[in-house]
């Protein structure tokens, strides 16, 4: 047993041997009964906050309100945490069984009422087979809402009615579509029904859960289905628009054989393995979003010209919306800046190619490469010579050591102004040519191509 199930284990033991009633609930029993590791532990039990803080010596009240108490795994001897400073304390929540009245800002009850009941307090949550309840001492099982019967058919359904269920969460209907993608099952047909007239209702949840959600359907490793069902679900154009605007733009077939853009982006996210970076996913997803706006006809063939300066700036509002960081909205765009870049690295010019490898998280620009070549004709000669180059070039021969600073320049009698970046720029080409070697050489470049 690992430490965080043994962990939760045993506070259910000492809750029982306090006198209450206590099990594991939510997501850690669906994959304890599917066979699959759970990310974390949750327990459900009829200790108010005030009594859990009683009985273990370190807790955190992060929502005593709605009865939400979260226990820590603690070193036995000394009480300390059983992890280093700058490891992430594993913690276990404790919640007291309730039921909520009242969901105003369609997220949080207006109204929390604790009670003894543990089969009052399963039907408030949102789906069948995230309301089981399990004794881990016993591993007796409590289903008071068929959650068993949907785990073994494969179904998503909510927990009563749909309608009441995604009313007090609107951020659950994209919880039905990632949990149907991630176990590969079927939404009932009632919640899927109740989540198309509901659709438009997201935009009431806020941006970050909105991105959280999305971002984990993009990197669970099943994110074609994810946003198949976003599509057929009516949610996908309320929260990505750009991307539903894919549906029915023709490529040209001698490039895109498969299919339209909405069809490539699928194949492409298909390839995403489980536990990619989020920019990756995100840069996939987004890599193409300039084409529709850009489509024509041209006498030739259709084109799709400016798409990847339309597609950045599409992006860049996108990433603006979703509230993505700054490192990680610089990563997504650079992402879409350069996918093209690759149809010309073989002619590119060695100072060129250099600066193109050396790119911040290059591998990422190698591997999204990778997967839309595979989804379109399978053509990989570019993405083999990246990486052939990078397996022969040394790191110094990519990003050597400049030769000369601005230093230098003001010490040779240059005035300093914004001509400086374009005589170093002018050094490093040449350097990375293989055309100079020492900072004589450099000098010497300079005094004969830059006069004062």
């Amino acid at each position: 047993m690992n430490s965080i199930k043994q962990h939760a284990t045993n506070i259910v033991r000492t809750l029982r041997e306090r006198g209450h009633r206590a099990y594991l609930v939510g997501g850690c029993v669906r994959d304890l009964l599917l066979g699959r590791e759970p990310a974390d532990y949750d327990i459900a039990t009829d200790a108010t906050p005030a009594q859990v803080m009683d009985i273990f010596p370190k807790t955190f009240a992060v929502g005593a309100q709605f009865g939400v108490v979260l226990v820590p795994l603690l070193k036995a001897e000394s009480g300390e945490s059983a992890v280093g400073p700058d490891e992430k304390v594993p913690v276990v929540e404790v919640a007291t069984f309730r039921s909520d009245v009242g969901y105003s800002d369609g997220r949080h009850p207006d109204e929390v009422r604790f009670t003894k009941d543990p089969e009052e307090d399963v039907q408030r949550r949102d789906f069948t087979i995230n309301g089981l309840l399990l004794d881990p001492i016993t591993n007796e099982v409590l289903d008071f809402v068929g959650g068993r019967d949907d785990l073994k058919a494969g179904v998503i359904r909510t927990i009563g009615e749909a309608d009441h269920r995604f009313a007090e969460d609107k951020l659950r209907m994209l919880r039905a579509v990632r949990f149907a993608a991630r176990f590969e099952y079927r939404i009932a047909p009632a919640t899927m029904t109740a989540i198309y007239r509901l659709a438009g209702h997201l935009h009431q949840v806020s941006r970050e859960r909105v991105r959280e959600e999305l971002t984990k359907m993009l990197t669970e490793g099943r994110a074609k289905r994810a946003f198949e069902l976003l599509d057929e679900s009516g949610l996908l154009k309320e929260v990505l628009p750009e991307i539903s605007a894919m549906k029915g733009v023709e490529q040209p077939p001698q490039f895109h054989p498969e299919g339209d853009v909405f069809v490539h982006t699928l194949l492409l996210l298909e390839k995403l393995t489980a536990g990619c970076s989020k920019t990756l996913a995100w840069g996939a997803l987004l890599h193409d979003v300039g084409k529709p706006p850009t489509f024509r006809v041209a006498p030739d063939r259709i084109r799709f010209d400016g798409h990847v300066e339309v597609g950045v700036k599409m992006a860049a509002e996108i990433c603006r919306r979703l509230r993505f960081s700054n490192d990680e909205t610089d990563q997504i765009l650079a992402l879409v800046d350069n996918h093209m870049r690759f149809a010309d690295i073989q002619r590119m010019k060695e100072s060129t190619l250099k600066k193109f490898l050396r790119l911040p998280g290059f591998e990422e620009h190698l591997e999204l490469h990778r997967m839309d070549c595979l989804s379109s004709n399978g053509i990989v000669e570019s993405y083999e010579y990246a990486r052939e180059k990078l397996r022969t070039l040394p790191p110094e021969a990519i990003r050597p050591e400049a030769l000369i600073t601005g230093s230098d320049l003001i010490a040779a009698g240059y005035e300093p102004g914004p001509r400086f970046k374009e005589i170093l720029g002018a050094v490093e080409d040449a350097q990375l040519e293989g055309r100079l070697a020492s900072r004589e050489a450099a000098m010497e470049l300079v005094r004969r191509e830059f006069l004062r």
